[in-house]
């Protein structure tokens, strides 16, 4: 058995930056990184598989995804972030210190901070592998701008898909919203600004069989689910915006969660419905999604524990 002040379960923007923020605070955090080969919970989060990034602040010429999180694990570790490179498979909260098992091995902490990120639900083709970041995004807001001029897919009949199809007619001259029923999902309003906006064309009863396309998405292959007919559709960008899935299932029976799966925290707060465990980023926030913010989250994290600890002590 392992002690340690912290552990943090989860290594994108929001838990290396709280292993940042707890370092330097000599609460010397154990980061439970993830599997390199677990879609849910891998090491460095979602930005991994990103290609470049232009929204950071820092970056004026932009940064890889993967060379972002490698700074940011530089400059954790950089502070005395102990790093173990495995999935959490079973946890504690029941009562302090906090229990977290890798496989047979136990760790303890006084504190824990959660921050396993959601994964965006995706198709199921093999193409998407290949051609992720290399024209096809889950993110309209970080990847728009690459697609001005083109013309443009958005996968999805929900909300989130609208409003992706909604901001990319900023940048692509034409965006056709492929939705599986010949109905949309999304709230009245919403489908109003759809089918007000002219460069949006509905392409209804319709799904994505495959992408075109070796180093870069040059179509998508897309089938009537009506009448059986399969065309492709030439467009450089396709976005996928059929939901996203925390990675919540440790958490289950323990951690409050809200109808979707998300970690439930305070109002302005970090802070679970047990104290001393702590959430941030994705996990927590299903609106806002972006690195920045994550991140933010993950500064506002390690100051409530910090803060916490300290108050235990005096307690």
């Amino acid at each position: 058995m392992k002690h340690h002040r912290v552990i943090i379960i989860g290594s994108g923007p929001a838990g290396l930056t709280a292993a940042i923020y707890t370092a330097r605070a000599n609460l010397a955090p154990l980061v439970i990184e993830g599997e390199p080969s677990s879609t849910s919970d891998q090491p460095g989060g979602q930005l991994m598989l990103t290609t470049e990034v232009e929204n950071f602040p820092g970056f004026p010429a932009g940064i890889m995804g993967p060379d972002l999180m490698v700074r940011c694990r530089e400059q954790a570790a950089r502070f005395g972030t102990e790093f173990l490179t495995a999935k959490a498979t079973a946890i504690d909260f029941s009562e302090r210190p906090f229990k977290v098992w890798v496989r047979d091995d136990l760790y303890t902490a006084d504190a824990v901070i959660v921050s396993t990120g959601a994964q965006s639900l995706m198709l199921g083709l093999e193409a998407e592998k290949r051609l992720l970041g290399h024209g096809l995004s889950t993110c309209a807001t970080c990847d728009g701008f690459f697609f001005r001029g083109h013309e443009i897919a958005v996968v999805g009949g929900g909300d989130s898909a609208i409003e992706e199809a909604t901001f990319l007619t900023k940048f692509a001259t034409k965006v056709s919203l492929i939705v599986r029923r010949h109905e949309l999902r999304a709230s009245k309003i919403m489908q109003q600004r759809a089918l007000a906006n002219p460069r949006i064309e509905i392409v209804w009863d319709t799904v994505v069989d495959d992408l075109l396309g070796s180093d870069s998405l040059q179509g998508a292959i897309v089938r009537n689910v009506v009448s059986g007919e399969s065309t492709t559709l030439a467009v450089t960008g396709l976005f996928i915006a059929i939901g996203h899935r925390p990675n919540t299932d440790l958490f289950k029976g323990v951690l409050e969660m809200d109808d979707n799966d998300y970690l439930v925290t305070r109002a302005g707060s970090s802070f679970t419905k047990i104290d001393g465990v702590f959430a941030c980023g994705d996990v927590q926030d299903h609106t806002y999604r972006q690195a920045v913010t994550a991140a933010g989250s993950g500064c506002m994290a390690a100051i409530d524990a910090e803060r916490w600890l300290e108050a235990q002590l005096h307690s």
